[in-house]
């Protein structure tokens, strides 16, 4: 019991890290407020879902099978692997924050503009595909080798993973599940939620990252 709320615990502010990241939640309030979004909301919950399973037991069982002179069990070497990723998101964020005068403020990728007329099967591979972007996979990274680190029985790291994935994908299922439960009581909400992140995207992308960063490098702290 011990164990898995130590993982729990280490993993529980990198779901915070993923599920604060600004793309998935605007790709899921453009669908939800495209004219006709049909199933493909929930399509690409299920996909962003499935992709957060996929690379978090990927990378920890990648982990747990290499060899045997690279140790990666004793927490304090996981912690200072957290740190150097939290360091390199920060990087990122700086690169970002240099970049940010040669752009509009509050324009949007056009791949991004274009997720609000996906149909469901897109919708489902696009969700699945945002947790190949880099910022994403430094944090399945860095929760799988989390993971790897506690000597957890199949039980115990299936509910650690389920606790990570259910927090992670929070802030993309609870507008969708609410614009189904009550879309004209949600819409509006959806809408207000919508256009602030269109203003403020580069701000928010950048504050973001550096907060990822952060809450990435205090957890590696913790485990050192």
């Amino acid at each position: 019991m011990i164990m898995i709320l130590q993982a729990i615990g280490h993993l529980l502010p990198l779901a915070v890290a993923m599920a604060i990241s600004s793309v998935p939640i605007t790709a899921a309030l453009l669908i939800l407020l495209s004219p006709n979004p049909g199933r493909s909301p929930i399509a690409y919950l299920s996909g962003w879902i499935l992709g957060i399973i996929v690379v978090v037991v990927l990378f920890a069982l990648g982990a747990a099978t290499l060899p045997a002179h690279v140790d990666l069990q004793p927490v304090f070497l996981v912690g200072i692997f957290l740190i150097a990723i939290g360091l390199t998101m920060e990087a990122f964020a700086l690169v970002l924050w240099r970049r940010s005068d040669r752009t509009a403020a509050s324009e949007l990728p056009k791949w991004l503009r274009a997720v609000g007329a996906v149909r469901p099967w897109q919708a489902f591979g696009f969700g699945f595909a945002l947790n190949l972007r880099p910022k994403s996979l430094l944090i399945g990274v860095a929760a799988g080798v989390v993971l790897t680190a506690h000597p957890l029985t199949v039980a115990d790291a299936t509910i650690a993973v389920a606790v990570y994935t259910a927090l992670s994908a929070s802030t993309v299922g609870i507008p969708v599940v609410f614009a189904f439960v009550s879309p004209e009581r949600a819409e509006p909400h959806l809408v207000l939620v919508h256009d602030w992140i269109i203003a403020n995207n580069r701000v928010i992308t950048i504050l973001v990252m550096v907060l990822i960063g952060f809450v990435i490098i205090g957890t590696g702290m913790t485990m050192l």
